[in-house]
């Protein structure tokens, strides 16, 4: 994982991105990390932006946004307001 999250620092393109460090289609953390790194990096202030990019780099998709969604943390109030609710305990 250090040398793909190494070869991130240099890259800025997402497709480049995708290519060289991987979008989990091995599914191995090696596969996966560096790229998601990445994607989070980029993205930090634009959950949508982040989670697009991992969309249209294919792959082990859902994992991919899995991560980024978890390291951003902020999704839209709109994608918020459309999720189904939360079970009763959340809020306990």
């Amino acid at each position: 994982m250090r040398k793909g999250i190494e070869k991130a620092r240099e890259i800025t393109d997402a497709g480049e991105a995708a290519y060289v460090l991987g979008n989990g289609s091995r599914v191995t953390a090696q596969d996966t990390v560096p790229f998601t790194l990445w994607v989070a990096a980029h993205h930090l202030d634009d959950y949508r932006a982040a989670i697009t990019t991992c969309v249209e780099a294919g792959g082990d998709v859902d994992t991919t946004a899995a991560i980024v969604g978890g390291i951003i943390a902020t999704p839209p109030p709109e994608w918020v307001a459309e999720r189904e609710p939360l079970p009763d305990w959340v809020s306990r």
